[in-house]
């Protein structure tokens, strides 16, 4: 039977992409005083981002709800699709147990029908990719099973790194994860970060160019490990994410998949300033 992908709206991808890809999207939640709004109805970032950099307090997020999934999953499976559901790691968001509730609800009883909900350990650029390697084996006609592995194998392979302009927005949003020891330190220095189902420390560096210059280094890794599909994304610095682009390009020849915005769900804890690279292999992302 066809096999329809699920995500949710923390991988930012293109909205072009989603279309041609058919990829389907279950929303997470911004609240800002008492508003609960959907990140996918929130298409003006920039102002969300100028409003964070002055306020003490910051918006919180939440995942989405058993019902939002039932809404986004009960229509493909009444079409006769099974699903394969990747979504934001499960060590920051309790957004893959949402999904594993209601694949519970619409599957028991016999149902001919699976859902399957894969965590993919990691969030925006790297969970897009993962994303795309699971929408790339069922546009192919691949079986759930079959997707279901395409998914899997892609979070054991793709690998997510990111600067920050201070660990503050980290701190203050409680996803800080292992890089809690540099918080002595946090006005010193420009924290290189990675996803491994939690927020992962790589490296300390004195310099904003520093940083720039160390994940077009970990870019240049990837490419020399076979990974050389791309992306890049950003929080607030478009020139900066522009001349990663430019880099790239140098370093594998070819144009990135996408480079885009990191939405307000992400961007309330990681703050802006954020500028971020992901790698994958591509023949993860073959039919």
């Amino acid at each position: 039977m066809p096999v329809a992908v699920v995500t949710d709206s923390t991988h930012y991808l293109p909205r072009e992409i989603i279309a041609d890809y058919e990829i389907h999207q279950v929303s997470l939640y911004v609240n800002d005083g008492g508003t609960l709004t959907r990140e996918a109805d929130m298409p003006n970032f920039h102002a969300f981002y100028e409003d964070l950099r002055t306020r003490s307090d910051l918006p919180t997020t939440s995942q989405p709800s058993p019902g939002d999934f039932i809404a986004v999953y009960k229509p493909l499976i009444e079409a006769g699709f099974d699903i394969v559901s990747v979504h934001l790691g499960a060590g920051i968001s309790g957004t893959c147990d949402s999904a594993r509730q209601a694949a519970a609800e619409l599957t028991g009883d016999g149902s001919q029908r699976r859902i399957e909900v894969v965590d993919s350990a990691s969030a925006a650029g790297g969970l897009a990719l993962i994303v795309l390697a699971a929408a790339s084996a069922a546009r192919g006609g691949r079986d759930v099973e079959a997707v279901k592995a395409r998914a899997l194998a892609a979070v054991d392979d793709v690998k997510i790194w990111f600067s920050v302009d201070t660990l503050e927005y980290l701190r203050r949003g409680g996803r800080i994860g292992a890089a809690q020891a540099w918080l002595g330190s946090a006005l010193k220095i420009k924290p290189i970060l990675s996803f491994d189902e939690v927020i992962t420390p790589v490296e300390r560096v004195r310099t904003n160019r520093r940083a720039f210059e160390r994940m077009v280094e970990l870019l240049e890794e990837r490419k020399q490990s076979g990974a050389s599909a791309w992306v890049v994304q950003y929080v607030e610095v478009p020139e900066l994410a522009e001349q990663m682009v430019q880099r790239g390009r140098e370093i594998f020849g070819t144009d990135p998949i996408f480079c885009t915005e990191i939405g307000p769900v992400i961007g309330t804890h990681a703050g802006p300033g954020v500028l971020g690279v992901s790698g994958i292999n591509p023949d993860l992302l073959e039919p």
